[in-house]
C-alpha cells in the first residue's frame, strides 16, 4: 500500500487541483493507497511514523522541504522498522523545493507525479544532529542540510518576509542580506574527521573559529537554490560542509554574485570540508535550521551521516 502525506498549507492555492489529479491517476493505475492531511506543525512526523510502524514501506509526500523533513524524522524515529526498505517520493510544493531541485523535480505536479510513478528507488544517506539537553540526547534528522549562524537566521527571516516578497529567489536574497547585516559571529571549537578514499585511516581535525555561518550539506542546494555545497551527494556517505568566519563588507560583496551559481566555495574566505562526522563544541545558545525548520537549542552538537538510511524514488531521467 502507498501512504500519502499531504500538507495543505504548502502551495495551498493549487492544493485541491493537485490532490484530485493525483488520486485520479492512482485509481486509474489501480494503486492501493491511503492519505493523511497534516493539521499542525510537526504533524507529518507523527503521520510518517504511524505509517511505517504499521508496515507501509512506500511514502509519498505532497509538500515543501519542511514537510519532507518532518516525514523523514518520523520514519527515522519509528520503532522496530528497517528504514532502509522505506521508499520516499515527493510531489514538491511550498517555498524552497531544494530537495526536489536536486532530483530534477519541478512544481509541475503532473510531471512530478509521472516521475514518481515511473521512478526508481535509490538508497540515500540521512543526517543526524545530536543535541544534549539536561543530560539526555535528542536526535534531529535531516535529508538535505543543516545550518548554523546566518544560515539559520535566514530561515527565520524567510518565514517573516514570504508574506511580502513574491519571487522565491528574491525572498531568500532579502532574508540573507538581513541576516548577514544582523548576525554576529560566535566563538566555538569545530572537530571533524577528514574523509579519505579507499578506506584509509581518517584524520581528526580540530580548531577554534569565530563561526559566522555554516551549512552541512547532504544535498547541494539550500535557501531556494543557493549552492552552498555544490559537490554534496546524498548517496556518497559523507557531508560536504562550508563555514565562514566574520566576513568584511568587501567579502560579502564578492560572495553575493555567486550565491546561486555554485561558485561560493571558490572564494578564499569560505572554508570547506568533507566528513561523515562534524562536532560544534559550544555551551551557548545556538539555534540551527534542519531542512529549513528552526530548532532552538544550546550546544554542543554532533552531526553524523547514516549511510543508505532510506530510499528515494528518483525520476528515470536522473543520472545515477
Amino acid at each position: 500500500m502507498l501512504g500519502i502525506i499531504i500538507n495543505p498549507k504548502s502551495g495551498k492555492k493549487a492544493f485541491r487541483r493537485q490532490r484530485y489529479y493525483l488520486f485520479k491517476t492512482l485509481r486509474a493505475k489501480k494503486t492501493v493507497f491511503s492519505f493523511k492531511v497534516t493539521k499542525y506543525a510537526g504533524h507529518a512526523i507523527e503521520l510518517a511514523r504511524e505509517y511505517v510502524e504499521q508496515g507501509v514501506q512506500d511514502i509519498l509526500i505532497l509538500g515543501g522541504d519542511g514537510t519532507v523533513s518532518e516525514a523523514v524524522n518520523g520514519i527515522m524515529s519509528a520503532q522496530g522498522v528497517d528504514t532502509s526498505k522505506v521508499r520516499v517520493g515527493i510531489i514538491p510544493r511550498g517555498t524552497g523545493n531544494d530537495w526536489g531541485r536536486y532530483w530534477g523535480l519541478s512544481k509541475n505536479h503532473k510531471q512530478s507525479i509521472a516521475a514518481y510513478l515511473n521512478g526508481k528507488a535509490v538508497p540515500i544517506d540521512i543526517g543526524r544532529v545530536e543535541v544534549i539537553r539536561n543530560g539526555i540526547t535528542e536526535n534531529y534528522y535531516f535529508i538535505n542540510s543543516v545550518g548554523f549562524g546566518v544560515d539559520c537566521l535566514t530561515c527565520k527571516m524567510t518565514q517573516v518576509l514570504k508574506y511580502y516578497v513574491g519571487s522565491h529567489r528574491l525572498l531568500y536574497a532579502f532574508a540573507l542580506l538581513f541576516a548577514v547585516a544582523k548576525h554576529k559571529a560566535q566563538k566555538m571549537q569545530l572537530t571533524y574527521q577528514s574523509y579519505v578514499a579507499d578506506n584509509e585511516a581518517k584524520a581528526e581535525n580540530s580548531f577554534t573559529a569565530q563561526l559566522f555561518t555554516m551549512n552541512i550539506g547532504n544535498g547541494p542546494f539550500s535557501g531556494g537554490g543557493i549552492k552552498q555545497n555544490p559537490d554534496a551527494d546524498p548517496r556518497d556517505g559523507v557531508f560536504h560542509a562550508m563555514f565562514v568566519e566574520q566576513p568584511t563588507f568587501r567579502q560579502v560583496m564578492k560572495a553575493l554574485p555567486h550565491i546561486f551559481d555554485g561558485r561560493l566555495t571558490e572564494l578564499p574566505f569560505i572554508h570547506s570540508m568533507v566528513s561523515d562526522r562534524i562536532s560544534l563544541n559550544t555551551n551557548k545558545y545556538l539555534p540551527f535550521e534542519c531542512d529549513g525548520i528552526v530548532v532552538d537549542a544550546c550546544g554542543p552538537f554532533t552531526v553524523t551521516v547514516i549511510p543508505h538510511a532510506i530510499q528515494m524514488v528518483a525520476p528515470q531521467s536522473f543520472d545515477l
